[in-house]
């Protein structure tokens, strides 16, 4: 009876989390973003905007500030490639690097293109409902499936029980040893859905630095074709 019980949690994991992944995907989308990257003694600002049809495709342009202006990062499938204006450039990029920096935040390549899918390459439990913020969540547990393209040892969820969004989400390394901490606030309607508009990354060794990403506007089942996600799109995409 007990495997019977964990069973049916472990279905009804993964279904809260198709939901939430369903909410901010859509079958399409796009968004205008400004990415704050914040260290105790100075800020950045990024500006850019993003495309994704599905979980195999993404496309990701920087519109500020200047001297990165029209660079470009492209997900298809399980491959990516950085697009560098300045030195007529495109750079692919192997699948160690995805734990890594973007663009200098606190975000890896993984958190921005979605390399990996939550759906699809985790294991999923439940565990006792929590409360953030006076709002009451499900914890949902996610533990990547063998041979999984993906770069956490375990990520846990915090999902709104009303309306499916994440407020909080932690990442872990193999060592179970918290590496990221996520949190994400500003629910607003954008596209027809309210969801969250702010997510602020914060590193668990340096709490003294965060990066937060702005959505200014978001578009949700626009008719995007795969032939948009194009090495030539990629360069000439504005």
């Amino acid at each position: 009876m007990v495997l019977i019980g964990f069973q049916a949690n472990a279905q009804t994991a993964k279904e809260i989390m198709q939901r939430v992944d369903e909410k901010v995907r859509g079958t399409s989308n796009s968004s205008e973003m400004k990415m704050t990257i914040v260290r105790p003694d100075w800020k950045r600002e990024i500006t850019m905007k993003g495309w994704s049809l599905g979980t195999e495709y993404s496309l990701i342009l920087i519109t500020g500030p200047a001297r990165d202006k029209g660079q470009a990062f492209l997900k298809r499938d399980n491959e990516m490639w950085n697009w560098q204006p300045s030195i007529d450039r495109v750079v692919k990029l192997p699948p160690s690097m995805m734990l890594q920096s973007w663009m200098g935040s606190d975000f890896t390549n993984d958190d921005l293109v979605k390399e990996s899918s939550i759906v699809n390459d985790y294991n999923h439990s439940l565990e006792q409902d929590s409360v953030i913020n006076g709002t009451t969540v499900y914890k949902v547990v996610l533990t990547p499936k063998p041979d999984a393209p993906v770069v956490w040892g375990k990520v846990v969820c915090y999902v709104d029980k009303k309306e499916y969004n994440q407020l909080l989400v932690k990442y872990y390394d193999e060592d179970d040893y918290l590496v990221n901490t996520m949190v994400l606030s500003e629910i607003k309607e954008m596209g027809g859905r309210r969801i969250p508009t702010r997510l602020e990354m914060i590193p668990a060794d340096n709490p003294r630095q965060r990066t937060v990403i702005e959505y200014q506007n978001q578009e949700f089942n626009i008719g995007l074709k795969e032939s948009f996600f194009s090495m030539q799109n990629m360069k000439r995409v504005r």
